[in-house]
Order: C-alpha cells, then structure tokens, then sequence
C-alpha cells in the first residue's frame, strides 16, 4: 500500500525564495520506520529535512535528518516547521511548543519573524585541532567549542574569502565547524560546515547561534545582536541573550509544497 505524505519546502532565515536557508518540512499523523525517514531526507538532498507529529494542541514532537544522519538540534528546520503549523494547520495560534531531543523547543510568531526559544551553548576554550587550522588554510584568532568548533577571524572579508578543505575537515569530532567575526553592519557574521554531516557548507544555521549569541554578548557587551550568516544564500538573525537560553528569530517563506509518494 502506497505512503502519501506532504512535504513543505520553506525558505527560512529570509522573507524571500531563492535565500536563507531551504529546509523540508513533513508533517506525520504517527512516526514511520527510522531507516524511511533517513531515506526521505536524502532524497530531498537539503542540509534538513523536519518530520513532526502531533501529540496535543499546540504541542509537537519533532525530529530532524540531514542527508546522512538524525540530529539533536536545527534550527531553521524549527523555523520552517513553526512556519507550516501556524500557516497551514494552526492558523489562530502564534506559538507552537515542539518536544525534541535537546528538550522543549518554542517558537512564537512575532510579526513577520518566528522567535524560537533555544538552549544556549556558550563555547569553551579547547586545543586547536591540526586538522581545522589545515581545512581552513588561514590561522585563526581563537578556536572554541560547544557542540560545534567555534573559530574566529579579524574580519568579514576574511570570512567570505574561505575556501575549506572538507576531506581535513572531515577528521574532525564535532558536528561543524563555526567560523565568525564582527560584521561591517549587523553585530557579527558567520559561515557553517558540517562535512561529517552530508552538509560542506550549510546556508543558514539556527543551531550554530546557540554558541554564537552568548559568545558574542559577552564579547560585544549586550543582549540584542543582529547577525547574518555569509554563505552564498545568505540569511539574517535577530538574537538575544537570556543566559540559559537565546531567542533566535527570522523570516521563513514558502517555496513549494506537495506530496510524497512511496
């Protein structure tokens, strides 16, 4: 018997198509067999596919999958997803409260931005990894870490002007590498790889700014900051630091939606 299941693609972190960063969305009246939804995200070939299925009103359980593994934590696949439930199938609510595996997730609509309420992951000084400084070719500032490296530049140009080696990087433990440094006009800028992940560059990452808010709070000095991440994409973030928690906000758009057919 055929398995008809919709599918959603959003844009998140931008109010227009073709920016930000492309997540599916697929919601599930129960959870199928985890090896079909591994095989779903690789088929939709994004950096995330989000499958949710609901457990009460306004609450969900969320899962996310990148081409190649389940992750404990996404965030503009959040977004998308708060994105099609109060868009598609919750129209008069402004919060959705999602259970995933790095605990309560919420997410408000606040005008044209979705504000989603995440743990914070302040990074921690570490040994520098040969294999990183080798997979960036350039000599960073700073190496930190959290559930990513985290490694800062001098500059935006020097940000944009990386051009990574993902077989070194690829030797690496942690799930991405975060490479950043103070913006020409928003607060802070970045980029994201996840080679380890089936993901060399991801557009937008809304995980990445739980270490990337309370590092640069405290780096800046305040709480509200404006970042944008730098990949060809691009996509723009609005976060506060609220100490065992960041809000990260942002945009998200529809690009398309149908069904899956397996």
């Amino acid at each position: 018997m055929a398995i008809k299941i919709p599918i959603f693609q959003v844009d998140a972190f931008s109010g227009q198509i073709f920016s930000g960063n492309p997540a599916a969305v697929c919601p599930l009246e129960a959870w199928l067999d985890d090896r079909l939804l591994q095989g779903i995200a690789l088929e939709n070939n994004l950096s995330e596919t989000a499958f949710f299925v609901l457990e009460e009103k306004g609450r969900y359980h969320i899962r996310w999958f990148t081409p190649a593994a389940e992750v404990d934590l996404c965030g503009h696949a959040t977004l998308a997803s708060a994105f099609v439930i109060l868009n598609y199938f919750d129209k008069s609510a402004n919060c959705v409260i999602f259970r995933s595996r790095s605990g309560l997730l919420t997410v408000a609509r606040e005008g044209e931005l979705y504000a989603m309420d995440f743990p914070s992951q302040p990074p921690s000084t570490c040994e520098t990894p040969e294999a990183l400084v080798q997979g960036l070719g350039k000599e960073p500032i700073e190496i930190l870490r959290s559930e990513d490296y985290l490694v800062l530049f001098s500059s935006e140009k020097e940000i944009r002007e990386l051009n990574p080696d993902m077989r070194m990087l690829l030797q690496l433990d942690q799930r991405g590498i975060i490479v950043t440094a103070e913006g020409n006009d928003v607060d802070f800028v970045s980029r994201f790889f996840a080679p380890r992940f089936g993901v060399n560059e991801d557009p937008v990452t809304g995980s990445a700014h739980c270490a990337l808010t309370p590092y640069w709070a405290k780096k800046l000095g305040k709480k509200d900051l404006i970042a944008r991440q730098i990949s060809k994409r691009g996509g723009e973030l609005f976060c506060k630091d609220q100490g065992d928690r960041v809000v990260i906000a942002g945009k998200a758009v529809l690009y398309m939606e149908g069904h899956i057919k397996i």
